[in-house]
């Protein structure tokens, strides 16, 4: 499954992307269909399919990822404030099948989402 996983293909260089972040553990790059002026996703170049998968042993990779949010935004000047958003399963809104953090900014985010 994790080498027809999208971002995977996309990890592989299967499939071209911008990266605005990258590091041993994850990558960074746009939205291909943002909903705020930035909307980058973080992946995790391990696959791991949701964060209903996440275990004990991924707690130093949940917090670099968390980490890697910080710093993207840094990186796209949203200082006046952004948003992270983790998609977890089919009601969650998850539509690919490894997990990756939602960084957005550049407007207002409203509550409550969704």
């Amino acid at each position: 499954m994790a080498n027809e996983c999208l971002f995977c293909r996309i990890l592989a260089g299967k499939i071209p992307a911008t990266f605005v972040y990258e590091d041993d553990l994850c990558v960074a790059f746009p939205d291909i269909n943002p909903q705020a002026r930035a909307h980058v996703l973080i992946v995790p170049k391990e696959h791991l399919v949701s964060l209903a998968y996440a275990a004990p042993k991924h707690t130093a990779l949940l917090g670099h990822l968390m980490a890697t949010a910080a710093e993207v935004a840094r990186r796209q000047h949203l200082e006046r404030g952004y948003r992270v958003v983790v998609n977890t399963g089919t009601e969650g809104g998850q539509t690919v099948e490894h997990l990756h953090l939602h960084l957005l900014g550049g407007r207002y985010m409203d509550w409550p989402p969704g």
